[in-house]
């Protein structure tokens, strides 16, 4: 599937607004992030279903969709169709928010290979190429990355192995692209939110056999506050890596 412009003007003067894109921005953080940027940005808000894409365009002042699945990274596939349809509108890119990923769990010697590889495609690749595809726009607005990554992306737990690796591989990549693209004035940040009251939450909670307690996770709205500690923060300043627990979270041990 491709992106759906809601205009042949190019997106960073739809409004005089200042360009944000956002993938997974159809639910949990992803949707609390658009909704929060949508007051001053224009959105490309990114998901995989084109109807659940369009009610949130359709939801918010400022919007187009960008509809792919990121599973789909081959040459012609999915993903690039769409950023071929979308890259040529976009001037500048001030805000690329990386908030789509899969949930894989299991422990080594039960989950299937494909649980690596979608695991590795979706929270990585796809990361990767999305965001070389819009390094010029982000470039030309100095622009600002948060890939949404996770506690697990800092500590390893047993029964999550592809959703660990691939968190450890989202930090190195954004670790590198920080490094690459300072003397462009780009600024990575490296967002690990602990466990979060979000659907995603419920399906770990659900393979983990417990009773869901809503009060026991982060609001996602603080996740909201800790991402915007690194877009309010400003272009002379790189807010590299937040990590934002739950009150009562204790430390694991291996």
């Amino acid at each position: 599937m491709s992106s759906a412009p809601t205009s042949d003007t190019p997106a960073s003067n739809l409004d005089g607004r200042p360009v944000a894109v956002v993938t997974g921005g159809t639910r949990g953080i992803g949707l609390a992030l658009a909704r929060n940027l949508s007051d001053t940005h224009h959105l490309v808000v990114g998901g995989r279903s084109a109807d659940s894409v369009a009610d949130v365009v359709a939801s918010l002042p400022s919007a187009e969709g960008l509809v792919a699945d990121l599973a789909d990274c081959s040459p012609g596939g999915s993903l690039e169709t769409a950023l071929e349809a979308l890259v040529p509108r976009l001037s500048r890119v001030d805000v690329l928010v990386h908030s789509a990923g899969v949930l894989r769990n299991g422990t080594v010697a039960d989950a299937p290979v494909k649980d690596w590889l979608d695991s590795m495609t979706v929270n990585v690749v796809a990361v990767a190429a999305i965001t070389r595809a819009l390094l010029p726009a982000l470039r030309s607005a100095h622009g600002l990355v948060i890939t949404v990554n996770s506690g697990s992306g800092l500590t390893a737990t047993p029964a999550s192995g592809a959703y660990c690796a691939s968190k450890f591989a989202l930090r190195a990549f954004s670790d590198v692209l920080r490094q690459e693209e300072r003397e462009h004035g780009v600024r990575v940040t490296s967002l690990h939110p602990g466990r979060v009251d979000t659907d995603m939450q419920r399906e770990l909670v659900e393979f983990e056999g417990a009773e869901y307690d809503s009060g026991s996770y982060l609001d996602v709205a603080s996740v909201v506050r800790a991402a915007r500690l690194a877009i309010d923060a400003g272009p002379d300043a790189s807010v590299d890596m937040v990590s934002v627990r739950p009150r009562g979270w204790r430390p694991t041990t291996a």
